[in-house]
């Protein structure tokens, strides 16, 4: 099943105080980049970032998902409630220079 491009849309109007934040579509998904490194992406309408130690740490209540059939388990971004005005948006943040650093 491939992700619908609003569900891109609100992810990125989310995170859209964080720098250096790009995506592409890919094979009906979307890939996001961070500082031009895949840090993860919108399956099946789903926000899925790579699991990583720094990730893992910073996310220890989020679920694990197969984005993908024979991909490897992502951490759901999901299970967060995004509100620009809470600290989630600081949180993300972190995770991702967190997966940034870890690959």
């Amino acid at each position: 099943m491939a992700s619908k491009k609003e569900t891109l849309d609100f992810v990125l109007n989310q995170i859209k105080g964080i720098e250096n934040i790009s995506s592409r579509k890919m094979m009906g998904e979307y890939l996001i980049y961070y500082k031009s490194k895949v840090i993860g992406g919108i399956y099946d309408d789903r926000f899925l970032v790579k699991k990583t130690n720094g990730s893992a740490i910073l996310l220890p209540d989020a679920t694990e998902e197969i984005p993908y059939q024979g991909g490897k388990p992502m951490l759901a971004v999901s299970d967060i409630i995004f509100d620009e005005h809470s600290d989630n948006a600081i949180l993300i943040e972190k995770v991702f220079e967190a997966i940034y650093n870890d690959i």
